[in-house]
């Protein structure tokens, strides 16, 4: 069960990594636009600066979820590739809950934000004056859902604590190996 959902999670942050990467690339050319027709035409596509920026925000929080999941993220492990697997199975909790707690946080004062913009119709002091809710929905759904694959990849590591199944922990939340680090760069 617990293998089906991680999949399930893995995917829709795979397909969120996906369309995060074309709309930055799609706001890359924007501004790559911008400065040219600035430079030859001098007229400039208001508010480029702006909408990238927000397709940055959005997608830097849905790609979180992606990182996690494929355990990316980047740690110091110079002393934890030395300890037995219980001990790296515990800093790895610890590690875990403590982002749990941090984006627990973030997330909770992000939506208290967008609601509170949302309510009172909040919009960008900008040339576009965006409504604040529009771009910040993309944002708050993104650690929402990175939230969401925190609690779960918890819940499945509490539940592999219990019955002290190490590998497990370390195979989800754990710092991957040299070994798993060559497969994924030569796609084996």
């Amino acid at each position: 069960m617990f293998d089906k959902i991680h999949n399930s999670l893995f995917g829709i942050s795979r397909v969120a990594v996906w369309v995060g990467g074309g709309a930055l690339l799609l706001s890359a050319i924007m501004v790559t636009l911008d400065v040219i027709s600035r430079k030859i035409f001098g007229y400039t596509i208001s508010g480029s600066d702006e909408i990238t920026g927000y397709v940055f925000a959005a997608s830097t929080t849905w790609a979180y979820s992606y990182c996690l999941l494929t355990r990316s993220n980047i740690r110091i492990d110079a002393l934890y590739n030395i300890l037995g697997m219980g001990a790296k199975a515990f800093l790895d909790l610890v590690g875990l809950f403590c982002l749990l707690y941090y984006i627990y946080l973030l997330t909770t004062n992000a939506w208290g934000m967008f609601m509170e913009n949302w309510h009172f119709n909040s919009s960008a002091q900008t040339t576009l004056a965006t409504p604040l809710w529009i771009p910040q929905i993309f944002w708050v759904s993104g650690l929402g859902f990175f939230l969401l694959c925190l609690v779960f990849l918890a819940v499945y590591s509490l539940t592999c604590l219990v019955r002290r199944d190490w590998k497990t922990i370390n195979k989800i939340i754990g710092v991957k190996s040299v070994e798993e680090e060559i497969k994924d760069e030569i796609h084996v």
